[in-house]
């Protein structure tokens, strides 16, 4: 018996089925999803009020935004029955970014039964690469209920 595929939910319906949205920390950074499939999650982010002292994007708010696109991606692959837990990430910075939006596109490297891998390439308005992510989720079982 051939094993049917899971389709993939709409933004509005994938934002609708975790229990509190986004989450706070996307929502203080202004993240939004734009787009959610098997092989591609995107997403922007306001470069306001995501910087550090210098004016610049905070490099930890690019690995953030990187974090959120992996784990969605890690997580549709393993809906219904597990569940993505991050346990790495790294991230080089490009370039400095200091205004506009950014945009995270997640393409997925591996995906296994029990680990999902995706890289994150996060662009400025002009296209240009600011920061590549590698992020590596562990897919277990989901919790009765959750």
């Amino acid at each position: 018996m051939t094993e049917r595929p899971t389709p993939t939910p709409s933004v509005e319906e994938f934002l609708a089925a975790m229990p509190e949205g986004m989450g706070g920390l996307n929502d203080k950074m202004g993240v939004e999803l734009l787009e959610i499939g098997p092989d591609r999650i995107v997403a922007t982010m306001p470069v306001a009020g995501n910087t550090q002292p210098y004016g610049l994007l905070h490099g930890g708010a690019s690995v953030a935004l990187a974090e959120t696109l992996g784990s969605i991606g890690s997580a549709l692959h393993a809906w219904p029955d597990r569940v993505a837990v991050g346990v790495d990430i790294n991230a080089t910075h490009h370039r400095a970014v200091r205004g506009g939006m950014v945009t995270g596109v997640a393409t997925p490297v591996h995906r296994g039964r029990s680990s999902a891998t995706f890289e994150v390439v996060v662009s400025d308005e002009q296209g240009r690469r600011v920061c590549t992510s590698r992020i590596t989720c562990m897919l277990v079982s989901a919790a009765p209920g959750s």
